[in-house]
C-alpha cells in the first residue's frame, strides 16, 4: 500500500510510451476486501472516513472483486475541472457533515491497479494493468477509471491538457511494472506550470490574518533554507483561517539555518517548520519568482521538502 511515484521532467520522446493527464488532487491506494473499504493517503495515512462517498461507491464499482487501486482524488470547480484548493475543505475534514459533502463532492480518479481477486498484479506492465482495471471497475458517480493514450506523443497531451486547464501530462513506459514505493523514470511527470511543495516558516500581517507566508525547503543536507514569501492565492476567508492554523506552531526564532535565513526578519511571526504547503510559481533563481498559493497538504510530511537544484547555491 505505498504509491509509485513518477519522476519530474521533460516530456519523454520515442515509441513505447502512454500518456494520462495529471489530476491537481490527493493521491489515495484503496483496498476492497469483501466489501470493506480502506483508503490511505500517500503517506499512508487513513482517510477513510474522510471520503465517505467514495468508501460507499468502491465497492459498487468493484462489483464484488477484492481489489486495491491507485489514484487521484479530486474536487471539481465550477467549470468542471480539478481544484486542489476546493479540495483543501475535504483533506482537512476527517469527518464531514452532510452540508460539506453536498458542497465539495469529491470523487476518485483511479489509473493503476496493484492487487486484483488476492493476485499481484504489479509486476505486469503497465497497459495490462491498465486492461484489468478497465474489465474490473465500472464508473461511479465517485469512482471514475481515467482515459490513458497509448502510443501517443506529448505535443496533442500536452495541448489536450492546457485546453482542459488540467494540470499537466503524465508519460509512462508501456512495459513498466507497478514498483511499490519508488520514484521511477518509468514514469514521467511533466506540469504545464511549475508546482511545488514547500515549509510554511513564518507569517507577516496580524495575529488574525495574513499578508504573506515566507517559505522554507530543505536542501539534501538537511540545512533548511528560505525560498521567498507567497502573499497570493488567498480569499480573505483563508487569510484568517491560516492564521488561526499558524498561531497554534508559533515558536520566537526564525527556523532557518543560520547561512540562509532570509534577510526580512522584522514584523515577521514564526513558526516551527512543521506544516507544508502547495505553491505555483514562475521560476526560481536564489528566491521563487512569482509564486501563488494554492493550500496546505496533511499527506506529505516536512522532511520530504528537498530543493536539490538549489544544492549549490549559497
Amino acid at each position: 500500500m505505498s504509491p509509485m511515484l513518477a519522476t519530474p521532467g521533460p516530456p519523454p520522446s520515442g515509441s513505447g510510451w502512454s500518456w494520462e493527464m495529471k489530476w491537481d488532487g490527493q493521491r489515495c491506494l484503496a483496498r476492497v476486501a469483501d466489501d470493506a473499504v480502506q483508503l490511505l493517503s500517500r503517506n499512508r495515512s487513513p482517510i477513510t472516513s474522510t471520503y465517505p462517498e467514495i468508501a460507499a461507491a468502491l465497492p459498487i464499482a468493484a462489483g464484488g472483486r477484492d481489489l486495491v487501486v491507485d489514484g487521484e482524488i479530486v474536487a471539481l470547480d465550477a467549470a468542471g475541472r480539478p481544484s486542489f484548493s476546493r479540495l483543501q475543505r475535504r483533506m482537512h475534514t476527517p469527518r464531514p457533515g452532510r452540508r460539506l459533502l453536498t458542497e465539495v463532492p469529491a470523487a476518485f480518479y483511479l489509473f493503476d491497479v496493484l492487487e486484483l481477486d488476492g493476485a499481484d498484479v504489479a509486476p505486469l506492465p503497465y497497459l495490462e494493468r491498465r486492461g484489468l482495471l478497465d474489465s474490473a471497475l465500472t464508473n461511479t458517480g465517485a469512482v471514475q477509471v481515467t482515459p490513458y493514450w497509448p502510443d501517443s506523443s506529448a505535443e496533442p497531451m500536452l495541448e489536450l491538457a492546457t485546453t482542459f486547464g488540467l494540470e499537466g501530462v503524465v508519460a509512462k513506459r508501456a512495459t513498466s511494472r507497478y514498483l511499490r514505493g519508488q520514484r521511477s523514470p518509468s514514469w514521467v511527470k511533466v506540469p504545464l506550470r511549475l508546482s511545488a511543495e514547500v515549509i510554511v516558516c513564518g507569517w507577516t500581517g496580524g495575529p488574525t490574518m495574513v499578508r504573506s507566508l515566507l517559505l522554507g525547503g530543505y536542501r539534501p543536507s538537511g540545512e533548511l533554507i528560505y525560498l521567498g514569501e507567497v502573499g497570493t492565492g488567498f480569499t480573505q476567508q483563508d487569510r484568517g483561517e491560516i492564521a488561526d492554523q499558524l498561531a497554534a506552531v508559533a515558536h520566537p526564532n526564525h527556523p532557518f539555518t543560520a547561512a540562509h535565513s532570509p534577510t526580512r526578519i522584522r514584523n515577521v511571526r514564526w513558526v516551527r517548520p512543521v506544516l507544508v504547503g502547495t505553491i505555483e510559481y514562475r521560476e526560481i533563481t536564489r528566491r521563487l519568482r512569482h509564486p501563488s498559493w494554492k493550500g496546505f497538504r496533511s499527506d506529505k510530511t516536512p522532511d520530504e521538502v528537498i530543493w536539490p537544484e538549489l544544492d549549490d547555491q549559497s
